[in-house]
């Protein structure tokens, strides 16, 4: 998912491409906007964290491109290539050292199993919008 900062400062096409570049498929892909509702489930996970809240607030602030990617061994190769979830601690080059801007606006979402893929995927699109 790329996330609301980075589409509202224009980075969706940058990031966009260099996933593709990053040898990634899109299987699928949504411009949308969550509702508080929406967040709230998709990071009920995060529930009791002090930051959910503030972490709802940001998700729901604009809209956001949500996306389902292939590769082999796609949720670790992705979370390798998007770089640490704060930008200051990223790598040179990762999608985060590139176009985060702090941790909660660190650019993009990345799954953290095959599991919440699935279930992450299945939130967002239907089984007839992934190719």
């Amino acid at each position: 998912m790329i996330k609301p900062k980075a589409v509202a400062d224009g980075n969706m096409g940058n990031i966009i491409a260099k996933i593709i570049e990053g040898g990634f498929n899109i299987k699928a892909l949504k411009y949308t906007r969550l509702t508080e509702g929406d967040a709230m489930k998709f990071y009920a996970v995060h529930k009791e964290r002090p930051f959910y809240n503030d972490l709802v607030k940001f998700m729901t602030s604009g809209p956001i491109i949500a996306a389902v990617l292939e590769k082999d061994n796609a949720v670790e190769a992705y979370r390798n290539f998007i770089g640490a979830t704060n930008p200051a601690d990223a790598e040179e080059g990762t999608i985060r050292k590139l176009y985060g801007t702090s941790i909660e606006a660190n650019a993009v979402h990345g799954s953290d199993s095959d599991e919440n893929a699935q279930i992450e995927s299945n939130f967002y699109f239907s089984e007839r919008e992934m190719f």
